[in-house]
């Protein structure tokens, strides 16, 4: 934030919950307009994101603008009291543009340029692709900014989305302008790198290329480039920011962010400052069995990278199946509301779809909207509907967060580069998939958790899971130490600790920032084949990976492998330390055995569930005098809660709430009349 223009304490922009999403209606005839805001007041709809896509409609040639059709609809919708979540258009350059300049489109690892016509069709480095799309910005700024509908900035879309990476020479130039900022010498390059391995040593940094090509590429080369082209990408956030600031200081901006545990695009924690309101797009997988807690662990990410850990915003969900993969499962009935009161449950603050209108046409012409094809008699309007109308009866949650949880799980972007590229004794690795393992045996249990960067203030937490976090800085390794030293608890898990910030593998042993910390180490990784398994002796099974422990009389062993060449040798210890105790689990255990382990730590550690039903997902949100817990039940059949208060969703007081099945409830603690609420 601009040290000129102090934000407001909660910038928000609407009051109580956020309802809406994406509106194009250069997609469709004036006529549809009218008929778009009668059936948006009808399901309650506050605010929409209009011109993610407009650059095209306003701008048909260079420099020639036209935008009678844009102030029309942003008129009809500020006589409908519907607020504007304006976005620059540009995620999605003119034609034109393209036809004049087809230099700024991005290129892969080959050199091949990426075609005009999909997504994000532009180079984060290029200078040209930054004067048009500024040229723009400032134009929209100047004309909306004074307009009172306008209640947001929404800068592009998706950043990274389709232009994550581009190795052309635009992008090689401005990536050896960033090695020369942050190393200074060339000689500090080839010592942070390792540029003797193979014998690349650079005698000048006009030598560096981007890791182009399909051949094995230096990691710290490779994770290097990753974080210039994040940095690309914030540049270009943080210049349309700028724009629309000179037009409105007061400006709430915001960009939707992509923050889940299989992306890895962009550095979302450190971008997280630069806007007002932290805003993500999440959308489940048809291939997920468990999408619930996909939405618990993003929810429980996203509130930690909001300001002072408070409101964040769903910019983008579905509301049925999508269209990116092989079969595209549809929602059950009932799974658009449950799916949405998840991320609010989590301390999100509204929630969005895209988009308004099913597309006729388009590449995603099958994505569901609020108003699908099959129009106003159907499943998903009549949800949707319920869905506006249940966020205006709550709004008075808006403006309360989740508490801090005791438990933290550590997870960090810069670390699962490391993880998934180059050459790994075994290849393939996922980096979201063991955070969301450990994750999923709280979840279950309903223990908050509260999932941040190795950097965070840990000094609350009592419990600290540290999951394939394969890079830690001396700083950060040191951060996660101390919370053993005040009597905490932290559980390292395989693959951590292995390398330091520029990837370079720790000697001595395994995990290397934590062996001291562990009183115990590995000498040499034992990767599984897919498919293959070892017994442990507590019955567990180990998948993927296990590792050769040296013998530490210092660590009490938990368990140990039963079978196979590691056999009888330690698999998972604990070393008890400064009143805390310090885990290391070597191998990548299965459900029963993480299971187990997480049992263990919570009755080491009293810690105490929400609620003890575990069949249903409880989530506590509180703030000024106030407490709502939400209660969301993922089952077939109906659940008795024994819980007190005014349930909002029924407006019915008492000692205990029926969740049925599939269905949210929503208490307000306190209360117990027996009444219902008007």
């Amino acid at each position: 934030m601009s040290a000129s223009s102090p934000r407001p304490a909660r910038p928000w922009p609407t009051p109580g919950l956020s309802f809406g999403g994406d509106y194009n209606p250069e997609q469709w005839p004036s006529e549809v307009w009218r008929e778009d805001l009668d059936l948006m007041v009808e399901a309650g709809v506050n605010i929409v994101t209009l011109g993610v896509f407009s650059w095209a409609t306003v701008e048909r040639r260079p420099g020639e603008f036209d935008w009678a059709a844009t102030d029309e609809i942003v008129g009809l919708l500020h006589e409908r009291g519907i607020r504007i979540d304006m976005a620059t258009p540009t995620a999605a350059p003119p034609p034109w543009l393209h036809a004049l300049h087809p230099e700024i489109l991005p290129r892969d690892r080959d050199l091949i340029p990426q075609f005009p016509g999909a997504r994000l069709g532009w180079c984060p480095s290029s200078p040209v692709f930054r004067d048009h799309s500024l040229r723009v910005t400032r134009e929209l700024a100047q004309r909306y900014a004074p307009h009172p509908a306008v209640a947001m900035w929404h800068v592009s879309n998706e950043l990274g989305g389709g232009n994550g990476r581009c190795y052309c020479e635009v992008s090689a130039a401005a990536f050896r302008d960033w090695l020369r900022r942050r190393y200074a010498s060339v000689d500090v390059l080839n010592h942070t790198w390792g540029t003797a391995f193979w014998g690349h040593i650079y005698s000048d940094f006009d030598e560096v290329n981007p890791p182009r090509g399909s051949e094995a590429q230096n990691p710290a080369l490779v994770l290097d480039f990753d974080r210039f082209s994040s940095d690309e990408l914030l540049g270009q956030l943080l210049a349309e920011r700028d724009v629309i600031r000179e037009a409105d200081p007061d400006a709430i901006v915001t960009t939707n962010f992509m923050v889940g545990p299989a992306h890895d695009v962009v550095d979302y924690p450190r971008w997280a400052a630069e806007v007002d309101v932290v805003a993500n797009d999440h959308y489940t997988l048809p291939t997920d069995p468990l999408t619930a807690q996909d939405i618990a662990f993003s929810g429980d990410r996203m509130r930690n990278l909001a300001p002072e850990k408070g409101p964040w915003l769903l910019m983008e969900h579905s509301t049925s199946h999508g269209t990116w993969h092989p079969v595209n499962r549809a929602k059950a009935p009932r799974e658009l509301i449950r799916n949405s009161l998840g991320h609010i449950a989590r301390g999100a603050d509204g929630a969005l779809f895209f988009q308004w209108r099913s597309s006729p046409s388009g590449a995603e012409q099958y994505f569901p909207g609020m108003v699908p094809h099959s129009g106003t008699d159907s499943k998903i309007w009549r949800e949707t509907v319920e869905l506006g109308q249940l966020l205006g009866r709550i709004g008075e949650i808006a403006g309360t967060t989740v508490p801090r949880a005791r438990v933290a799980l550590l997870f960090d972007d810069i670390a699962g580069w490391a993880l998934t590229r180059g050459l790994k004794p075994r290849h393939g690795l996922d980096y979201g998939r063991i955070p969301r393992a450990w994750h999923r045996a709280f979840w279950e249990r309903n223990i908050p958790v509260d999932v941040v960067g190795p950097w965070a203030d840990l000094a609350g937490y009592e419990v600290v899971v540290v999951p394939t976090l394969l890079l830690v800085s001396d700083a950060d390794a040191a951060n996660i130490a101390s919370v053993v030293d005040r009597g905490g608890c932290v559980l390292v898990t395989h693959l951590s600790g292995i390398v330091d910030e520029n990837d370079r593998v720790r000697l001595g042993g395994f995990p290397g920032a934590f062996r001291e910390l562990l009183g115990a180490s590995s000498e040499e990784f034992f990767p599984l084949r897919d498919g293959e398994t070892v017994l442990l002796d507590t019955g567990w099974l180990a998948t993927e990976w296990t590792e050769l422990m040296r013998e530490d009389p210092a660590a009490e062993v938990v368990a140990h492998y039963a079978a196979g060449p590691l056999r009888g040798r330690p698999a998972v210890t604990r070393n008890p330390r400064n009143g805390g105790s310090a885990w290391y689990v070597s191998a990548s255990i299965d459900r029963l055995g993480i299971d187990a382990v997480v049992a263990r730590l919570i009755a080491e550690n009293a810690l105490r569930p929400i609620l003890e039903s575990p069949e249903v997902e409880a989530v506590r949100r509180s703030g000024d005098g106030r407490s709502y817990l939400f209660l969301l039940n993922h089952s077939d059949r109906d659940v008795e809660v024994p819980v007190g208060g005014r349930e909002l969703v029924t407006g019915i007081a008492g000692a205990a709430v029926t969740v049925p099945a599939g269905e949210v409830r929503i208490v307000r603690e306190g209360e117990r009349t027996g009444t219902r609420e008007s």
